[in-house]
């Protein structure tokens, strides 16, 4: 309900007022200093929101697992409105009973979820439909968020997922045109150079906190896969 900055992934976002971002699991963020009170931060669990498929369509949709950016924003139509909902409301439900507060904090988040839904374009709620694809595809991004800088093979995460490597780059060529080993791949340089941009970190510092085990490795990796060395990416 008002203005604000917030950094995911070390990238910094501006979010205007009257907006909802939705952010997905193992995410890093970092909220900025700001005036009011009148920034409402919502936090769930998959445990607590999944209750039916119409559920889980949801949790693996683009509001959580956006593809072309770490979150997904979109308008909201009432503030005001967002304020009884979320503030006015739940509290009275917490005071009555503790059964209810859950079943209306599942519907109040519901119903922020189908609001943004209207703002996915077609073609992306398309490919959520295959959802046993999406399902796979989201857990290999929240594994690769968690293990990038230790594990850089695709048999470790189809491990993970209990499938074959083959199976896994299937599933990631046809939600994301890629295959597993790239989306590794741009994860890592992405993340050089986010790192790069943003904080005062040595390239040296950077490819020890990304996991090679000297920078003449990282060099050769940076330079392979994107033609440029990591000093002229600056």
């Amino acid at each position: 309900m008002e203005d604000m900055d917030i950094e995911v992934e070390n990238m910094p976002y501006s979010v205007t007022s009257g907006q909802i971002a939705f952010l997905g699991p193992q995410k890093h963020i970092v909220f900025s200093k700001t005036g009011g009170s009148n920034i409402l931060c919502i936090s769930f669990s998959a445990s607590f929101y999944e209750r039916s498929s119409k559920d889980s369509l949801f949790l693996h949709s683009q509001l959580f697992f956006n593809y072309h950016t770490d979150f997904f924003v979109a308008p909201f139509s009432n503030i005001e409105q967002m304020r009884v909902i979320f503030m006015e409301r739940l509290e009275a439900f917490r005071i009555k009973d503790e059964n209810l507060y859950v079943s209306a904090a599942h519907n109040a988040v519901e119903r922020l979820i189908l609001d943004a839904f209207l703002y996915i374009p077609n073609e992306e709620i398309k490919k959520d439909i295959k959802f046993d694809y999406l399902h796979y595809v989201n857990r290999f991004k929240i594994l690769l968020q968690r293990d990038y800088k230790k594990e850089k093979k695709v048999a470790h995460y189809a491990s993970e997922l209990n499938i074959t490597s083959r199976k896994l780059t299937e599933m990631t060529e046809y939600v994301l045109g890629k295959t597993a080993k790239s989306i590794i791949i741009e994860k890592v340089i992405s993340e050089f150079k986010k790192t790069l941009a943003f904080t005062s970190y040595t390239i040296s510092e950077i490819s020890y906190d990304l996991g090679f085990s000297d920078e003449g490795n990282f060099s050769n990796f940076v330079k392979k896969h994107t033609g440029k060395n990591p000093s002229e990416m600056k």
